[in-house]
This record gives structure tokens, C-alpha cells and sequence, in this order.
């Protein structure tokens, strides 16, 4: 029987946790080209468009805040863009299928006018279609929100995952709601989602990054759990938990990587060496799951891990 949380657990208790599992899986980076020197971080889980295998990814200069979200196919081992594909002024791309319809989105992000580094804002934009070449904007969440997630139920509803920050004490919360179609997706219904209070200790915080509707009907929640040392040194870590729909309840935080299980490589800023960023997951038949990941901003990753939803569908 599925346990359910009644009290927030510590991001250093959950790693302390999750380390004494002693997990052996080693990560590996993706290789991306044709963007010049720029980097490809916080990548989406593959998925099929037209036949072929996607991935969409953020592509940034180093020493900036401003990106594109373009869409990669797999060549010789090398991931490129794809020929003609459109290309998104987004942040962090994520999707998901909606009926037979492809819903992708991203990070809007502002810039003050006089200081195009400095950022006054953001908010997640929505695009739907039945492929990349005919995505068309639909919703946006509100401003200053990011790690809203969709989801399919077997009753035909949609799950909205969402992700308020500064709210009744805490950093950031998620929230979840339903509508009944995606036309209902506005920020007034993204808005009243109704919180999950006892996932983050006040001062941490986290979010949804992807959902995965189980065979029970419970939804698997992939996201990440995060908190803040002395000098904003930032430690994020992918994190999974399943979620009760009807009875608005919800397993404990299990963490499922760390930066440790991945190669060496460099981070934007030296603040941001302990970031992994759960891009998706794809579950396997084998009980194993591959995880797709964001490295330290600077780079994206994949690793093979023990399918972390199994235990939620027994």
C-alpha cells in the first residue's frame, strides 16, 4: 500500500537517505553540435515526432541568460538540429501528449531594457499541435511561474501540476488542478490549484518537471528538490513521488541522482556545480528507466536508473 507524506523531509536527510542505497549507475553526457559554442542543458525525454526521435533542448551562451529551445535528432551518436525545425525564445522546453496532440512549452523570460542581463520577470508559455511544424501558442501560466505540467487521466481530465512561489511561507510550492480540456488551461484555473503543503521544508523548494500517469491511476510526479547554502550556493536534486488525484495525497520525496553519478564537466557559474536538472524520464520494460538530465547548466546528460515508479504501481 502506498505511504503518503504528513511531514516535509530535508533535502540533506533525503540525500543522507537515498546514499545509503548505495546507487552504483554512472551517467553519461550527450554530445550536441551545429549550435557554435554554445551550450545544450535542461534537455526534454526523447519523444516521436513524425516517426523520428526528438529531443528539445535549452541552448545558451555561458556567459548569458538569454536562450533558445531548438529540437535535436540523433546522427551517428551526435545530436543535431533538426532540418527546418522551428525555434522557440523559451527556457527549459518540456512536453507532453494530450489526446493524439503534442503540447510543448517553455520559459518566457524578460529582460530589463536598460540592463539586457538583468531579468524582471518570466512565465510559462504553451504551444499545441499534432507536430513540431505546427505548434501554435495557446496558454500561458502566470507571471513568475515556472514547472507547470500537464498530464492525461484515464477518465479523460487534465491534471495541472503548478508551481507558486512565496506563498504561505514557503519559497515555492506545487499545486495541482484539473480541467476538463485544454481549452480551460488559463492562469485563473493554474492559479487556484490546490497545494501540497508537507513536500518542501519552508526555506527549500522544488518543482514538477515531468508526469508520468501510472497503470493504478496514480501519477508519478519526475521533478527536482532544492535548497540554498551561504554565498547562493545552489544544490538541486531530481526527485520522484506519486500523487493520489481523488484523495489529494502524496508518497514522500525519493531522490534519484546526484551530481556525483555523472561525469566532471564545467558549470556556467561556480554556484550552480551541484545542479542537476530533471529534464524526463523514459521507462523501460526491464525495470529500468533512463533519466535525462540538465548538468551544472552547462551541459545535458542521460542515465540509466532503477525504474523509480515501479514501487508506486504494486
Amino acid at each position: 500500500m502506498l505511504a503518503y507524506t504528513e511531514q516535509a523531509q530535508s533535502c540533506l536527510e533525503l540525500l543522507k537517505e537515498y546514499m545509503e542505497t548505495e546507487p552504483s549507475a554512472i551517467g553519461e553526457r550527450l554530445v550536441f553540435s551545429g549550435v557554435g559554442d554554445r551550450d545544450v542543458y535542461n534537455i526534454s525525454a526523447p519523444f516521436l515526432d513524425q516517426g523520428e526521435k526528438v529531443i528539445a533542448g535549452r541552448v545558451e551562451d555561458r556567459d548569458k541568460e538569454s536562450s533558445e529551445v531548438m529540437f535535436f535528432v540523433e546522427r551517428q551518436g551526435v545530436w543535431l538540429p533538426r532540418n527546418g525545425a522551428p525555434v522557440f525564445a523559451l527556457q527549459d522546453p518540456f512536453f507532453t501528449f494530450i489526446g493524439q496532440e503534442l503540447v510543448f512549452g517553455g520559459v518566457e523570460v524578460y529582460f530589463d531594457a536598460d540592463d539586457p542581463h538583468y531579468v524582471t520577470s518570466w512565465r510559462t508559455i504553451f504551444y499545441r499541435g499534432y507536430s513540431i511544424d505546427d505548434l501554435e501558442p495557446f496558454a500561458q501560466g502566470p507571471l513568475t511561474m515556472k514547472d507547470i505540467r500537464l498530464v492525461e487521466r484515464h477518465n479523460g481530465r487534465i491534471g495541472v501540476f503548478t508551481r507558486p512561489m512565496m506563498v504561505e511561507g514557503a519559497r515555492a510550492l506545487i499545486g495541482y488542478a484539473e480541467i476538463a480540456s485544454l481549452e480551460e488551461l488559463t492562469e485563473e484555473a493554474i492559479s487556484g490549484a490546490r497545494l501540497l503543503r508537507h513536500q518542501f521544508l519552508p526555506e527549500e523548494w522544488g518543482g514538477a518537471n515531468e508526469t508520468h500517469l501510472l497503470s493504478n491511476g496514480l501519477i508519478g510526479v519526475l521533478g527536482h528538490i532544492a535548497w540554498m547554502e551561504d554565498s547562493n550556493i545552489r544544490h538541486y536534486y531530481p526527485m520522484v513521488f506519486a500523487y493520489h488525484p481523488e484523495e489529494h495525497r502524496y508518497s514522500p520525496i525519493q531522490l534519484i541522482a546526484t551530481r556525483s553519478m555523472f561525469p566532471d564537466g564545467p558549470a556556467k557559474r561556480t554556484d550552480l556545480q551541484d545542479v542537476i536538472f530533471s529534464g524526463g524520464l523514459v521507462r523501460h520494460s526491464d525495470g529500468t528507466a533512463s533519466l535525462y538530465t540538465g548538468v551544472s547548466d552547462a551541459e545535458a546528460h542521460r542515465i540509466v536508473i532503477p525504474d523509480p515508479f515501479l514501487t508506486y504501481e504494486k
